[in-house]
């Protein structure tokens, strides 16, 4: 079998998924530790045996709605690599919104203090750190586990000396000190939106960093006062919100300036902003 025949197997074996063709390539691509270009030169090349069976062994996790991300245990965020794992959500495309949001309030060179509440896998929090070379970050997280990870994309994305990574219950942790730019994409997923999500998000990312209670506002609701606490005057909080939540956000926030939601690219408000009074 060939680099052409094994992709064309394997699409028709994830024709049931989301994006079998992307996957199927992706797969191969990580078996191989080959590039795109590489695979495009000699698509006639053919597999080894153990190839063949470590391919199939892979496109099997993925038959089963398993994500390809912690398949080949790495995603791309804002033009770096992250580490991902089963503890960790997986960075989305969306979410460089928030990232881009930040970085067009505040001017490159300035050092300020940022905190990334419920970093994950420490995407945002070091995307930040990458653009805003001044910036002292502190990453937040009630998951050891995950924190383990993000402190390893910080080597990766050589920032571990200015990201502070520390467990914690939102901001429980930096109680009394301030910071000028709190940022988070918080679990906002209601309980009883579980059903209509996706196999590979409902069977496979931590429950914690997606859901939040029944309305999915909770963690808004105790997040935004902590901010406002934490927060310098004049301080910018930046959230991820989900499906439909902008009204209820901007009742949460009736006591903050400059109140600004952004949509992503499908139109859908999925940023919002404030300035603390």
């Amino acid at each position: 079998m060939n680099l052409r025949e094994a992709q064309l197997a394997a699409r028709t074996q994830l024709a049931h998924t989301e994006s079998p063709v992307r996957d199927a390539e992706l797969l191969l691509l990580h078996i191989l530790g080959i590039t795109k270009a590489q695979l495009l030169i000699d698509p006639k090349r053919e597999l080894t045996p153990a190839e063949v069976a470590a391919y199939q062994a892979l496109l099997a996790r993925r038959a089963a709605h398993e994500p390809v991300q912690y398949i080949t245990g790495m995603q791309e965020f804002y033009g770096l690599p992250f580490r991902v794992t089963p503890a960790t959500l997986i960075p989305r495309p969306e979410t460089e919104l928030l990232v881009e949001s930040v970085l067009a309030q505040i001017p490159q060179h300035h050092a300020v203090r940022i905190a990334d509440v419920g970093t994950g896998t420490g995407c945002i929090a070091i995307a930040l750190a990458v653009h805003l070379p001044y910036a002292h970050v502190t990453a937040l997280d009630l998951s050891n586990d995950a924190l383990s990870v993000a402190r390893e994309n910080a080597a990766i994305n050589h920032v571990k000396k200015r990201v502070m990574l520390l467990h914690s219950d939102l901001l429980s942790s930096v109680a009394g000190q301030a910071f000028d730019v709190v940022v988070s994409n918080p679990p906002y997923v209601p309980f009883s939106d579980r059903s209509t999500l996706a196999p590979q998000v409902r069977d496979f990312e931590p429950d914690a960093a997606l859901y939040a209670g029944e309305d999915g506002l909770e963690i808004y609701r105790r997040l935004i006062p902590q901010a406002y606490k934490a927060l310098n005057p004049g301080g910018l909080l930046a959230m991820e919100i989900g499906y439909g939540q902008d009204a209820a956000l901007r009742s949460l926030l009736t006591e903050w300036n400059e109140v600004t939601i952004l949509n992503d690219l499908q139109g859908i408000p999925r940023t919002i902003l404030a300035k603390r009074r």
